[in-house]
C-alpha cells in the first residue's frame, strides 16, 4: 500500500515542515498552531495551540507516513502503538501546567471515523490526540468526538491487539471453558496456511523499535 504524502493534507504539510528543522535545537519553530515537540523517523508531535480541547494541554501525534486509519494497522504494528503511547505520556508530563499532573489525568487515543474533531478535520491521515484533564474547551458538538461514542483509547487498542494474538485460546486442563479470547476470530500468535505461507498482515512500519518511556 502507498503511504506517500498526499497533496493538500494538512498533517503531511506539518510533517514535512517539521522535517526541515532540528527539533532539538529549535523546538519553537513553525507557526503558532504547530509548535513541534517531537520528531523522529516515524512520528511527529506538536502542541495544538489554536484549537486545544483542554486548557491544560493538547498534543497531536501524527504518523510521518500518510496512513489512512487505525484499520490499516495489523497486529505486527503493536510496537508502533506502544511508542505512540509512551511518547504521548512523556510529552504530556513535560508540559508546564503549573503543578504536577498525575498520569491518571492523561488521555491518549484516536477519534474513530466517521467522527472527527471539527476544528482539526483530518480523517485520512492517522493521528493520535493526547490531552490533560477534561476536554473543557470543546463545546457540546465537538465534545462528542472526545466522548465514549467516538474515542478509542490507545491502551484499549493495544490490549485488544494483544488479546487477539494470544496463544491462550486453548488451555490444557480446561473443559467447557468460557473466556473472552474464545470470542476473538482467528485468535493465534500468527496466521498462515498449511504449506507454511504466512498470511499475517505485514506491519505498516516493519522492524520498528519500541521507544523506552512511561
Amino acid at each position: 500500500m502507498d503511504f506517500s504524502p498526499k497533496p493538500g493534507c494538512p498533517l503531511c504539510s506539518i510533517v514535512f515542515e517539521a522535517g526541515q528543522t532540528n527539533v532539538d535545537t529549535d523546538p519553537v519553530q513553525n507557526t503558532p498552531a504547530t509548535k513541534i515537540l517531537w520528531r523522529d523517523e516515524t512520528l511527529t508531535a506538536y502542541l495544538e495551540q489554536v484549537h486545544p480541547v483542554s486548557s491544560q494541554g493538547h498534543i497531536i501525534i501524527a504518523l510521518n507516513l500518510h496512513v489512512p486509519s487505525i484499520y490499516t494497522l495489523s497486529s505486527t504494528d503493536l510496537p508502533l502503538l506502544v511508542n505512540i503511547r509512551n511518547i504521548a505520556n512523556r510529552l504530556l508530563a513535560s508540559l508546564d501546567t503549573g503543578e504536577p499532573t498525575p498520569t491518571s489525568q492523561f488521555h491518549v487515543g484516536f477519534i474513530n471515523p466517521p467522527f472527527k474533531d471539527t476544528k482539526i478535520p483530518v480523517t485520512d491521515h492517522l493521528h493520535c490526540h493526547a490531552y490533560i484533564g477534561s476536554a473543557n474547551l470543546t463545546g457540546w458538538w465537538r465534545g462528542i468526538s472526545y466522548s465514549s461514542v467516538a474515542w478509542y483509547p490507545v491502551d484499549d487498542l493495544i490490549a485488544e491487539i494483544r488479546e487477539s494474538v494470544s496463544n491462550n485460546r486453548v488451555k490444557s486442563g480446561y473443559t467447557n471453558r468460557t473466556a473472552p479470547i474464545d470470542n476473538v476470530p482467528q485468535a493465534g500468535a500468527r496466521s498462515g496456511t498449511a504449506d507454511g505461507r504466512e498470511t499475517t498482515m505485514p506491519a505498516v512500519l516493519p522492524d520498528h523499535d519500541v521507544e523506552v518511556g512511561v
